[in-house]
């Protein structure tokens, strides 16, 4: 019965991950291991679950009907889990969250070290990327995001917000005319992020003004690329306040139009919208929230 029910839990990672490699890395198992889990349950049932080949991974018709009460029996011991855990003093458990590489200055890693340091019982794992990753498929319990949030299958939460700043390198602006309005600075070369829309907004006296920037001279994908770029006089980019506090108290970035600034963006929790929440990543939200209003 009990490796019944293991390898039920590993058909329904399999299919909410889409293959077996990506369930073996969620559950922590070979994708070996994996495999024969899952080649026993459709031997005992006597059907099969998936239609494989070498690039894909589909659900057969069988394997459509099997998945609704799996995945029902995977929540239901989620849900024993966390009603025992709620009855003891101390929470018991793991979380595997993801959250970007950078910001290591900001609040949102010392918090997480707090709540690790509180909670000696649960086990924590983090992925740290500035490419948003799937959480279905990688198997994580939660993650941290910034900015505008554009995926609609995920449930969020908004736990804080953070600065940004327009800046670039003194010698860049030394080879151009002044920057004087918008659209100066619109002409400008820009440092482009790939997890960043291109549109530019900033705000000054109660006025908003959006623009595209005309010449994106080149682009990169994470927070401390954009940071050396710019730095090395390649262009201009808005960066989060807490990641170059350092190089504008030396002069090394200068902020471009100062009495322009950028809108705060939001720094969300969010989670897969497949079952319950667990409620080690209800403590953790909470957690979050609460720093964040003592801050």
């Amino acid at each position: 019965m009990i490796d019944d029910y293991r390898s039920l839990a590993v058909f329904v990672a399999v299919a909410d991950a889409g293959s077996l490699s990506a369930a073996g890395r969620r559950l922590k198992l070979s994708t070996s291991v994996i495999s024969h889990h899952l080649s026993r349950l459709e031997a005992k049932l006597g059907v099969t679950l998936f239609f494989r080949s070498t690039r894909s991974l589909s659900l057969t018709p069988e394997g459509h009907a099997a998945l609704p009460p799996a995945r029902r029996m995977i929540t239901a011991g989620e849900e024993a889990i966390d009603a025992l855990s709620a009855g003891s003093s101390e929470p018991v458990g793991a979380l595997r969250l993801t959250m970007p590489a950078w910001g290591e200055k900001m609040p949102l890693r010392q918090t997480l070290w707090a709540f690790a340091k509180a909670h000696p019982l649960i086990a924590i794992s983090l992925h740290s990327s500035d490419a948003p990753v799937d959480l279905v498929k990688e198997g994580f319990d939660i993650a941290i995001r910034l900015g505008v949030l554009s995926d609609s299958s995920l449930k969020s939460r908004r736990i804080g917000t953070f600065e940004r700043v327009m800046v670039a390198a003194p010698d860049y602006l030394a080879s151009r005319a002044p920057l004087k309005t918008i659209e100066d600075l619109a002409a400008c070369d820009f440092v482009a992020l790939t997890m960043l829309p291109d549109m530019q907004t900033l705000q000054c006296g109660g006025r908003a003004v959006s623009f595209q920037p005309e010449n994106i001279r080149l682009e990169v994908d994470t927070i401390a690329s954009a940071v050396s770029a710019v730095m090395a006089g390649l262009g201009v980019q808005h960066l989060p306040t807490g990641e170059i506090t350092a190089e504008l108290a030396s002069g090394v970035l200068v902020q471009v139009l100062p009495d322009w600034r950028l809108p705060d963006l939001g720094i969300y929790a969010v989670w897969p919208d497949i079952g319950p929440q667990k409620a080690l990543t209800r403590r953790l939200i909470d957690y979050f929230v609460a720093r964040a209003a003592s801050d």
